[in-house]
Parts: structure tokens; C-alpha cells; sequence
């Protein structure tokens, strides 16, 4: 069985490429950035996992997704062996993404965005939307104390 599931950070906006042929398809190649669980000094913070989707995943990547989205990505981890121009074998690992999925709310993801352009020296100042009152800081919406007695799956 080869399953992966990973959540992360695009570190920049997917590449897009079409196939040629009759009928061409997309393919979206994107690198996520999965934070280490437990960290040690001097050791990397995050892990670096290059992933390539295709078809409708790929159009969906090249429209909804950009440099900074929380994702969830569930697929299978593929080897990529091949001998480059100089006659050096280059061993490769990606993950084929089969299911991808916005891990944040909208809002969330507009507030991390306008932070991270914040942060760039010549970025241009940009205006994050508030995110609505009725949403906690991981984008779901509170529930008031006294409505848990209502609720049909408590």
C-alpha cells in the first residue's frame, strides 16, 4: 500500500504545463513545506516535499492556489530515477497527488498572505480582509456555551 498524507504550505505558486498530443493535459508541479512535529536546534524546521497533480487537480491548482495556501494533499509517493545530460543518475521522490484540499478558511488564508507580503521588503502594501466575528482563529465558528444542550451530534 502507498499512501501519503501531508499537510503544508506551497513555498510559491504552482508551475502549469500542458501535455501535447491531441488531448493535452494539465499538469501542476508545486512544492509543500511540512513543519517538523519536533524541532532540534540547528536542525531544518520543515520538510521540503515536491508534489505534480494532473487533469482537473491541475486546473484547479493553476486557478485556487498560490504561494502561502494550507493544503491537505493525499497521494502515492512515486520514484523518479533518470540519468541526466552528464551521464550521473539523478534519484528523485514526488508526491502524486490524487485528493488536494484548502486546509485553512479563506479568510485565514488572506490574513497569512497579506502577513507574508508584509514581511517582504518590496512588497506593496496589501489589505487583508477581517475575518468575521463568528469564526475562531483556526477559521471555525464558535459555538456559544448554551446552544451545546441543542446541537443533535453532541
Amino acid at each position: 500500500m502507498n499512501v501519503v498524507i501531508l499537510m503544508g504550505r506551497l513555498t510559491r505558486d504552482p508551475e502549469i504545463r500542458y501535455s501535447s498530443g491531441d488531448s493535452s493535459t494539465a499538469i501542476a508541479h508545486y512544492r509543500l513545506a511540512v513543519d517538523r512535529r519536533f524541532k532540534r536546534d540547528g536542525q531544518p524546521d520543515a520538510d521540503f516535499f515536491d508534489c505534480v497533480c494532473f487533469g482537473r487537480s491541475a486546473e484547479f491548482a493553476e486557478k485556487y492556489l498560490h504561494q502561502g495556501t494550507k493544503l491537505v494533499v493525499q497521494g502515492r509517493l512515486q520514484n523518479d530515477n533518470y540519468t541526466d545530460k552528464e551521464g550521473r543518475m539523478v534519484y528523485r521522490n514526488q508526491i502524486v497527488v490524487e485528493n488536494q484540499e484548502f486546509a485553512e478558511s479563506k479568510a485565514v488564508s488572506q490574513a497569512n498572505s497579506a502577513a507574508y507580503a508584509a514581511s517582504r521588503p518590496a512588497a506593496a502594501p496589501v489589505q487583508a480582509a477581517p475575518a468575521p466575528a463568528s469564526e475562531g482563529i483556526d477559521g471555525f465558528m464558535n459555538i456559544p456555551g448554551q446552544m451545546e444542550d441543542e446541537l443533535p451530534f453532541s
